[in-house]
């Protein structure tokens, strides 16, 4: 009897449309235009296709070669790239992306330059730094940077962006997309200009949006996690309206054994530098299975089976306490997993785990 390739990723399009849709209208209906994020499955065809067709705005990613392939796969929606423009690479930016998030004037510069030589314009959002202190400006920073910026060939300053939410944890609220608007207005107002972008943020701003809290102004949102995985970032709730079932990782067991719950002898460091925590459940049935730390966040995976317990794993192994599973299982037999947004992204990186996709 032939089996299905083992360890593998199956991604439910039509689960994930659903998403889509909904995250999409509730967006659309603010006047908010979405740019969908396909990072965390390397911007796989079939995931981006379904966003298409859904009605993105706009499709994203960090890396240009996850850019290069959403154009190889006939997809025509204007691209962004979220990552800040590598200074050695922006000759492929301008030709890959239609606008990118920025904070360096000097990279900026680079792409006027690289812009102007490809006979194109290059649109930016000058990204600020509201709190969360990863990417960009410092806001008093703000007229100095796009006194700089503002009047370079080939490049069009669409407008401003935050991040929140990433880094250090900020949460989004009222407050901050003010701050946002106001110095969007302050720039306007000092250099007579137009800045009609306003990118509030990612899916960490949802919650806010759907309690009502987000300006009019704030018309752009970058959103990956809750379209693809049906979750309220700020918490890992389920976030009204979708499904958390889009993804599911597979793996089959190559053992099954009772054996103790504690190590037996002297112990030091694990094969990853730590010292793991033991729980005494006495003697278990015990299964591994062909998954490790190698191709996917094993503390991010939650089994379908409420009965299994992950224990721990291994670069090539992912250890289960499967004495309480639902159904009697044996060497050979599938155990299903839903990733999170690590695990999601480990799994769709690793060149082990197969991408399947099921339109049903």
């Amino acid at each position: 009897m032939s089996r299905e390739f083992t360890p593998r990723l199956e991604i439910y399009t039509s689960r994930l449309a659903d998403n889509a849709r909904s995250i999409l209208q509730l967006c659309h209906s603010k006047g908010i235009q979405v740019v969908c994020v396909g990072k965390v499955v390397c911007a796989h065809p079939e995931v981006m296709r379904t966003l298409e067709d859904c009605g993105a705005d706009m499709l994203a990613d960090s890396r240009l070669e996850n850019l290069a392939a959403i154009r190889q796969a006939g997809i025509n929606l204007p691209l962004m790239l979220l990552r800040i423009p590598t200074p050695s690479r922006v000759d492929e930016v301008v030709n890959l992306a239609d606008i990118s998030l920025v904070s360096d004037t000097g990279t900026v510069g680079l792409l006027s330059n690289a812009a102007e030589k490809a006979g194109r314009t290059h649109k930016v959002i000058l990204m600020i730094d509201l709190g969360d202190l990863r990417e960009g400006i410092w806001p008093d920073r703000l007229i100095e940077s796009l006194r700089t910026v503002i009047d370079l060939p080939a490049i069009e300053v669409s407008g401003l962006g935050t991040n929140l939410a990433c880094y250090g944890g900020v949460i989004p609220d009222t407050q901050k997309m003010q701050q946002l608007i106001n110095l969007r207005d302050e720039a306007e107002r000092i250099f007579g200009i137009k800045l009609p972008v306003l990118c509030g943020g990612n899916s960490a701003n949802l919650p806010l949006l759907l309690a009502g809290g987000i300006p009019s102004q704030i018309n752009l949102l970058r959103i990956g996690e809750t379209i693809l995985l049906g979750r309220n970032v700020l918490d890992r709730s389920e976030f009204p309206g979708t499904r958390q079932d889009a993804f599911c990782l597979v793996a089959e067991i190559i053992e099954l054994e009772r054996k103790p719950s504690i190590p037996i002898g002297q112990r030091g460091q694990d094969a990853f530098g730590g010292v793991p925590e033991f729980v005494d459940r006495g003697v278990r049935q015990r299964a591994i299975c062909n998954i490790g730390r190698q191709d996917v966040v094993i503390d991010n995976l939650t089994p379908e089976d409420p009965g299994i317990i992950i224990l721990g794993g291994s670069s090539d192994h992912l250890i289960l306490d499967v004495e309480n599973a639902r159904q009697p299982l044996k060497t050979g037999d599938e155990v299903r997993f839903f990733p999170g947004y690590g695990a999601l992204l480990a799994a769709s990186t690793s060149p082990y785990v197969k991408k399947v996709v099921i339109k049903s």
